[in-house]
């Protein structure tokens, strides 16, 4: 009864040359996250994609290899840590790498296109833009805190790259797309519990994740892929959706992704990777976004889902998030399957009646335990902002980001006499999105007090250096820290060591996501002044006869 569970979120930014519109997106990625892991100090780790599984489907199939699209390859550097065993092999505690680890390729000065942070995060060049993996949270309130993190180790990335003579000043935009027909993604991803089949998840996320972005979209000027019709609208990402189910991200974008990915144990879990969400900038509609899929999935786990949901299938998908994500009024209505009109508001709230239903039955029962806060709150921002949106949308402007982009810009329409298709506006629209203080629209407004802050810039700089407590993600980010040079590789569910003086690598499985936390490590770690020291502690508690 509860919104919390493992989930995270990684976003691509835009990436652009000041004053060089040619300059190479790809180069410029590589750069700035060389230039943050020089300056922090980061150790010889490389990422360990042993474990990727990309081509692997949830409807029961693994596309073959030469039927796959180049960009859904994302383990294309998969060995670079070495064979570190069979991806069937059962889930362990200890494991041996029976193969040394090879030279370092990039020598000293070269450039680095992946590392993993102290904070369990993941820092790489993904296609041609930099990208944030964020750590492993237990919350929406904690994914907001290390999203805010991301942004600002991007926003250091660009001055320390600043430093380096002869290159030019590079741009971050915290956007989905550059306004010409390219879209680049912000991925939710949520563990899910393995026994509930993948066709009850697509039934009951389809309508909420195509409605959901009336409280959670990022707002955008111009309407089609290319903007090439003048408008505005709620989301970025709603006018790239051209599937209901597939395992592409990058070309035919579906609503439901189906790629079966969990990186942990997957007996136990599924990952629902969720694509088809914007980048936000104003904080409550990344924790409304969250806590929402969370309960939403919550029902689906408890077999909570109401024959309202079952029932709820709309009768054009695709064609519905444009309807949607076109309609400022959000009135609107999509067709369903059984012959009902529904706008997004009725939609949405078909749904938080379904959770709250549940939550007060579950509270019902003898010796259950009270709602945790963090539910509460999401509970009361969701009714709250739904009720708002359908009396005045412009009451939402502090914490829906389309509203607080949408009132911006239609007040510089009606001053200045301009309309949808202006590059004036099209350029607004960008400058809302762009990470430096000094320059970024978002946060002027932060700093007049115009939207409502959740997480603080000391509570992100913070977040930073440190992992979060509660996740496999502190084993992660300590090790990094901790033992940086002795750390051949590592991924979300695995740390590989090299250890001075001996002839294996040493591989450290972690397939539970709720392992690994400062409870359970924490003394290990604390008495263990060499990797050395703690993998021979790993070893000797993994030892059945110790």
């Amino acid at each position: 009864m509860t919104v919390r569970r493992i989930m995270g979120i990684e976003t691509e930014y835009g990436v652009v040359g000041v004053g060089d519109p040619w300059a190479n997106p790809m180069l410029m990625s590589a750069q700035l996250v060389t230039a943050y892991a020089a300056a922090v100090g980061l150790g010889r780790a490389r990422w360990d994609f042993h474990d990727e599984d990309p081509l692997n489907d949830a409807r029961g199939f693994r596309l073959d290899r030469a039927a796959a699209h180049p960009s859904q390859l994302t383990d294309g550097d998969a060995g670079d840590a070495g064979d570190t065993g069979d991806a069937a092999d059962p889930p362990q505690v200890w494991g041996t790498v029976t193969q040394r680890r090879r030279a370092d390729e990039a020598g000293r000065g070269e450039l680095t296109s992946n590392v993993i942070l102290p904070n369990g995060a993941r820092y790489y060049v993904d296609h041609a833009h930099p990208e944030y993996s964020g750590p492993e949270v237990t919350g929406p309130g904690d994914l907001v805190r290390w999203d805010r993190a991301g942004d600002e180790i991007l926003l250091r990335s660009s001055r320390l790259l600043a430093q380096y003579p002869g290159l030019p000043p590079v741009a971050l935009y915290k956007n989905n797309t550059d306004g010409k027909g390219a879209s680049y993604g912000t991925h939710e991803n949520y563990l899910v519990d393995r026994g509930v089949p993948f066709a009850d998840i697509v039934s009951v996320l389809t309508p909420f994740l195509l409605s959901r972005p009336i409280f959670c979209g990022a707002g955008r000027v111009g309407l089609g892929q290319r903007g090439e019709r003048a408008g505005f609208q709620l989301s970025q990402r709603a006018d790239f959706i051209e599937a209901e189910v597939g395992l592409e991200t990058t070309l035919r974008r579906p609503i439901i992704n189906t790629r079966d990915e969990p990186h942990a144990d997957p007996d136990r879990y599924r990952r629902l990777h969720v694509i088809v969400g914007d980048a936000n900038l104003v904080q409550p509609s990344t924790l409304l976004k969250a806590g929402t899929t969370s309960l939403v999935l919550w029902l689906l786990e408890t077999g909570g889902v109401p024959p309202e949901l079952w029932n709820l299938h709309l009768a054009d998908p695709v064609g519905a998030a444009g309807t949607i994500s076109h309609d400022l009024t959000l009135t609107a209505a999509v067709p369903t399957t059984d012959g009902r009109e529904l706008t997004a508001l009725e939609i949405q709230r078909i749904y938080l009646g379904a959770v709250r239903d549940r939550l007060a039955a579950e509270a019902a029962r003898p010796g259950a335990p009270a709602t945790d806060p963090e539910t509460a709150e999401v509970m009361r921002r969701w009714a709250d902002v739904l009720d708002r949106l359908e009396v005045d949308v412009l009451s939402c402007a502090r914490d829906v980001e389309w509203v607080a982009k949408y009132r911006l810009l239609e007040g510089m329409r009606t001053r200045d006499g301009l309309d949808w298709d202006s590059p004036r506006l099209a350029a607004l629209d960008l400058q809302w999105s762009d990470l430096r203080p000094e320059k970024g629209i978002y946060h002027t407004l932060e700093r007049a007090g115009a939207v409502e802050v959740l997480v603080t810039a000391e509570e992100a700089a913070a977040a930073i250096s440190v992992a979060p407590e509660d996740t496999r993600a502190y084993f992660r980010g300590e090790c990094i820290r901790r033992y940086g040079d002795e750390i051949d590789s590592a991924n979300w569910d695995a740390v590989v060591f090299d250890l001075p003086g001996e002839e294996n690598l040493h591989r450290i499985p972690m397939p539970e996501p709720h392992r690994g936390t400062r409870g359970h490590v924490h003394d290990l770690l604390t008495t263990s002044p060499t990797a050395t020291d703690l993998v021979a502690a790993l070893r000797e508690a993994s030892d059945p006869g110790a």
